[in-house]
């Protein structure tokens, strides 16, 4: 995520954090050049930062004469974020350090459908698992981040409305997981926190980027000026519940017909291939039939880019974005859907939108969404506000 170097002048010990976050040593004569701060002053926030373990040694500088000057660094392994991204039928998991690097990762089956009061206390006894696998069960846990697999109310970690989980709606998720944890709790849509992971890992460059994650369901997230955007209520792209031009009154588990989700979704893909005799009932039945040559399952992964991209055009068209990363199962099919979609949008949308438009394979593949997820806590607990109040 981007972020701004402090002003001159301004430096508070969370905001000289910020400035050591890009994990170049600096002495404390870089450091109170970049700042203006008086040496004396710089001196007592490394201080409170080094106590902190935030900050550590980073050694010492060639000597040109004289005692060679001490280098500061930030101690990405202070704490350890837990992270989890959690769909309809599995859950990924990990441990991560403050960069959202993962330190470990695990896979989970699992039902959305059991309710929070089943899924949130087995991610939690696997996190604990996990860090005590790792030899990391002493390390202090910064805070939790979770994606889950619908509307969520961001301010609140509270799910919103969400059509394929039963039992959340409303659902207090932060306050069980930090009943038990005692650490802050983030909660998001898990197509937002794959936008996120891809931007702060794969992508950090573009600006304006829309992620699609093709599976049992269909979603987007949208990253503008550099930063998530979630809209009023933490709805924004819901792209699987639009109307899409060719899907007729099929009807949609959301409750309306002719969405994009009941034509082009991995469910939805299977569902067709069945009517035409072919044995597929999940999103990986279909990717293995396009893998295995078959003809049928390639044509219709085909359509299903179609019919995405000519939703998607009308987004290209509003939002304008360089770049659009699509992932998902259903992307593991390869080739097949990203050219249906890009097929659709250069079609569709003006040339001066998609002049210099990438539409790509997600490059975070499975883990997208559990680094978003250790993102958006990293962004959080290292927050020039937040440290400087833990630090006070």
């Amino acid at each position: 995520m981007k972020e701004d170097v402090p002003s001159v002048g301004a430096a508070s010990p969370g905001e000289l954090l910020r400035l050591l976050r890009d994990g170049v040593p600096r002495t404390r004569s870089e450091l109170t050049t970049v700042t203006g701060l008086a040496r004396s002053t710089v001196r007592a926030r490394l201080d409170a930062l080094l106590d902190a373990g935030l900050v550590s040694d980073g050694g010492s500088e060639a000597s040109t004469g004289g005692r060679p000057a001490g280098r500061f660094v930030f101690n990405a392994r202070a704490r350890v974020v837990l992270a989890a991204e959690v769909g309809a039928t599995h859950a990924t998991i990990a441990v991560t350090d403050l960069t959202s690097a993962p330190l470990a990762v695990r896979r989970l089956d699992q039902d959305i459908a059991e309710g929070p009061e089943v899924v949130l206390p087995r991610l939690i006894a696997a996190w604990r698992a996990l860090l005590a696998e790792t030899g990391l069960e002493s390390t202090r846990v910064a805070g939790v981040g979770i994606g889950l697999p619908g509307p969520v109310e961001h301010s609140t970690g509270r799910p919103n409305n969400p059509p394929i989980m039963p039992g959340w709606d409303g659902y207090d998720v932060p306050g069980l997981i930090s009943a038990e944890l005692g650490v802050p709790v983030l909660v998001d849509n898990e197509v937002n926190l794959m936008a996120l992971g891809e931007h702060t890992t794969s992508f950090p460059e573009a600006e304006h980027l829309i992620v699609i994650k093709v599976a049992t369901g269909i979603g987007a997230g949208f990253i503008s000026n550099g930063l998530l955007h979630r809209g009023a209520v933490g709805a924004a792209g819901d792209l699987g519940h639009i109307l899409a031009p060719h899907a007729g009154d099929v009807p949609c588990r959301c409750g309306n017909t002719g969405c994009l989700e009941a034509v082009a979704s991995g469910s939805a893909i299977a569902a067709a291939l069945r009517a035409k005799g072919v044995e597929a009932y999940t999103s990986s039945d279909v990717v293995a039939l396009v893998r295995a040559g078959n003809l049928e399952a390639g044509q219709a992964v085909r359509q299903a880019g179609r019919n995405i991209g000519e939703v998607l055009a009308a987004c290209v068209s509003m939002f304008n974005p360089s770049l659009i990363v699509v992932g998902g199962t259903v992307a593991l099919a390869g080739e097949m859907l990203l050219a249906g979609v890009r097929e659709a949008i250069y079609r569709r949308s003006l040339p001066l939108a998609t002049g210099n438009l990438r539409i790509v394979p997600s490059q975070a593949g499975d883990d997208a969404g559990v680094l978003g997820a250790a993102a958006m806590v990293v962004q959080h607990v290292l927050s020039p506000a937040v440290v400087d109040r833990q630090l006070a």
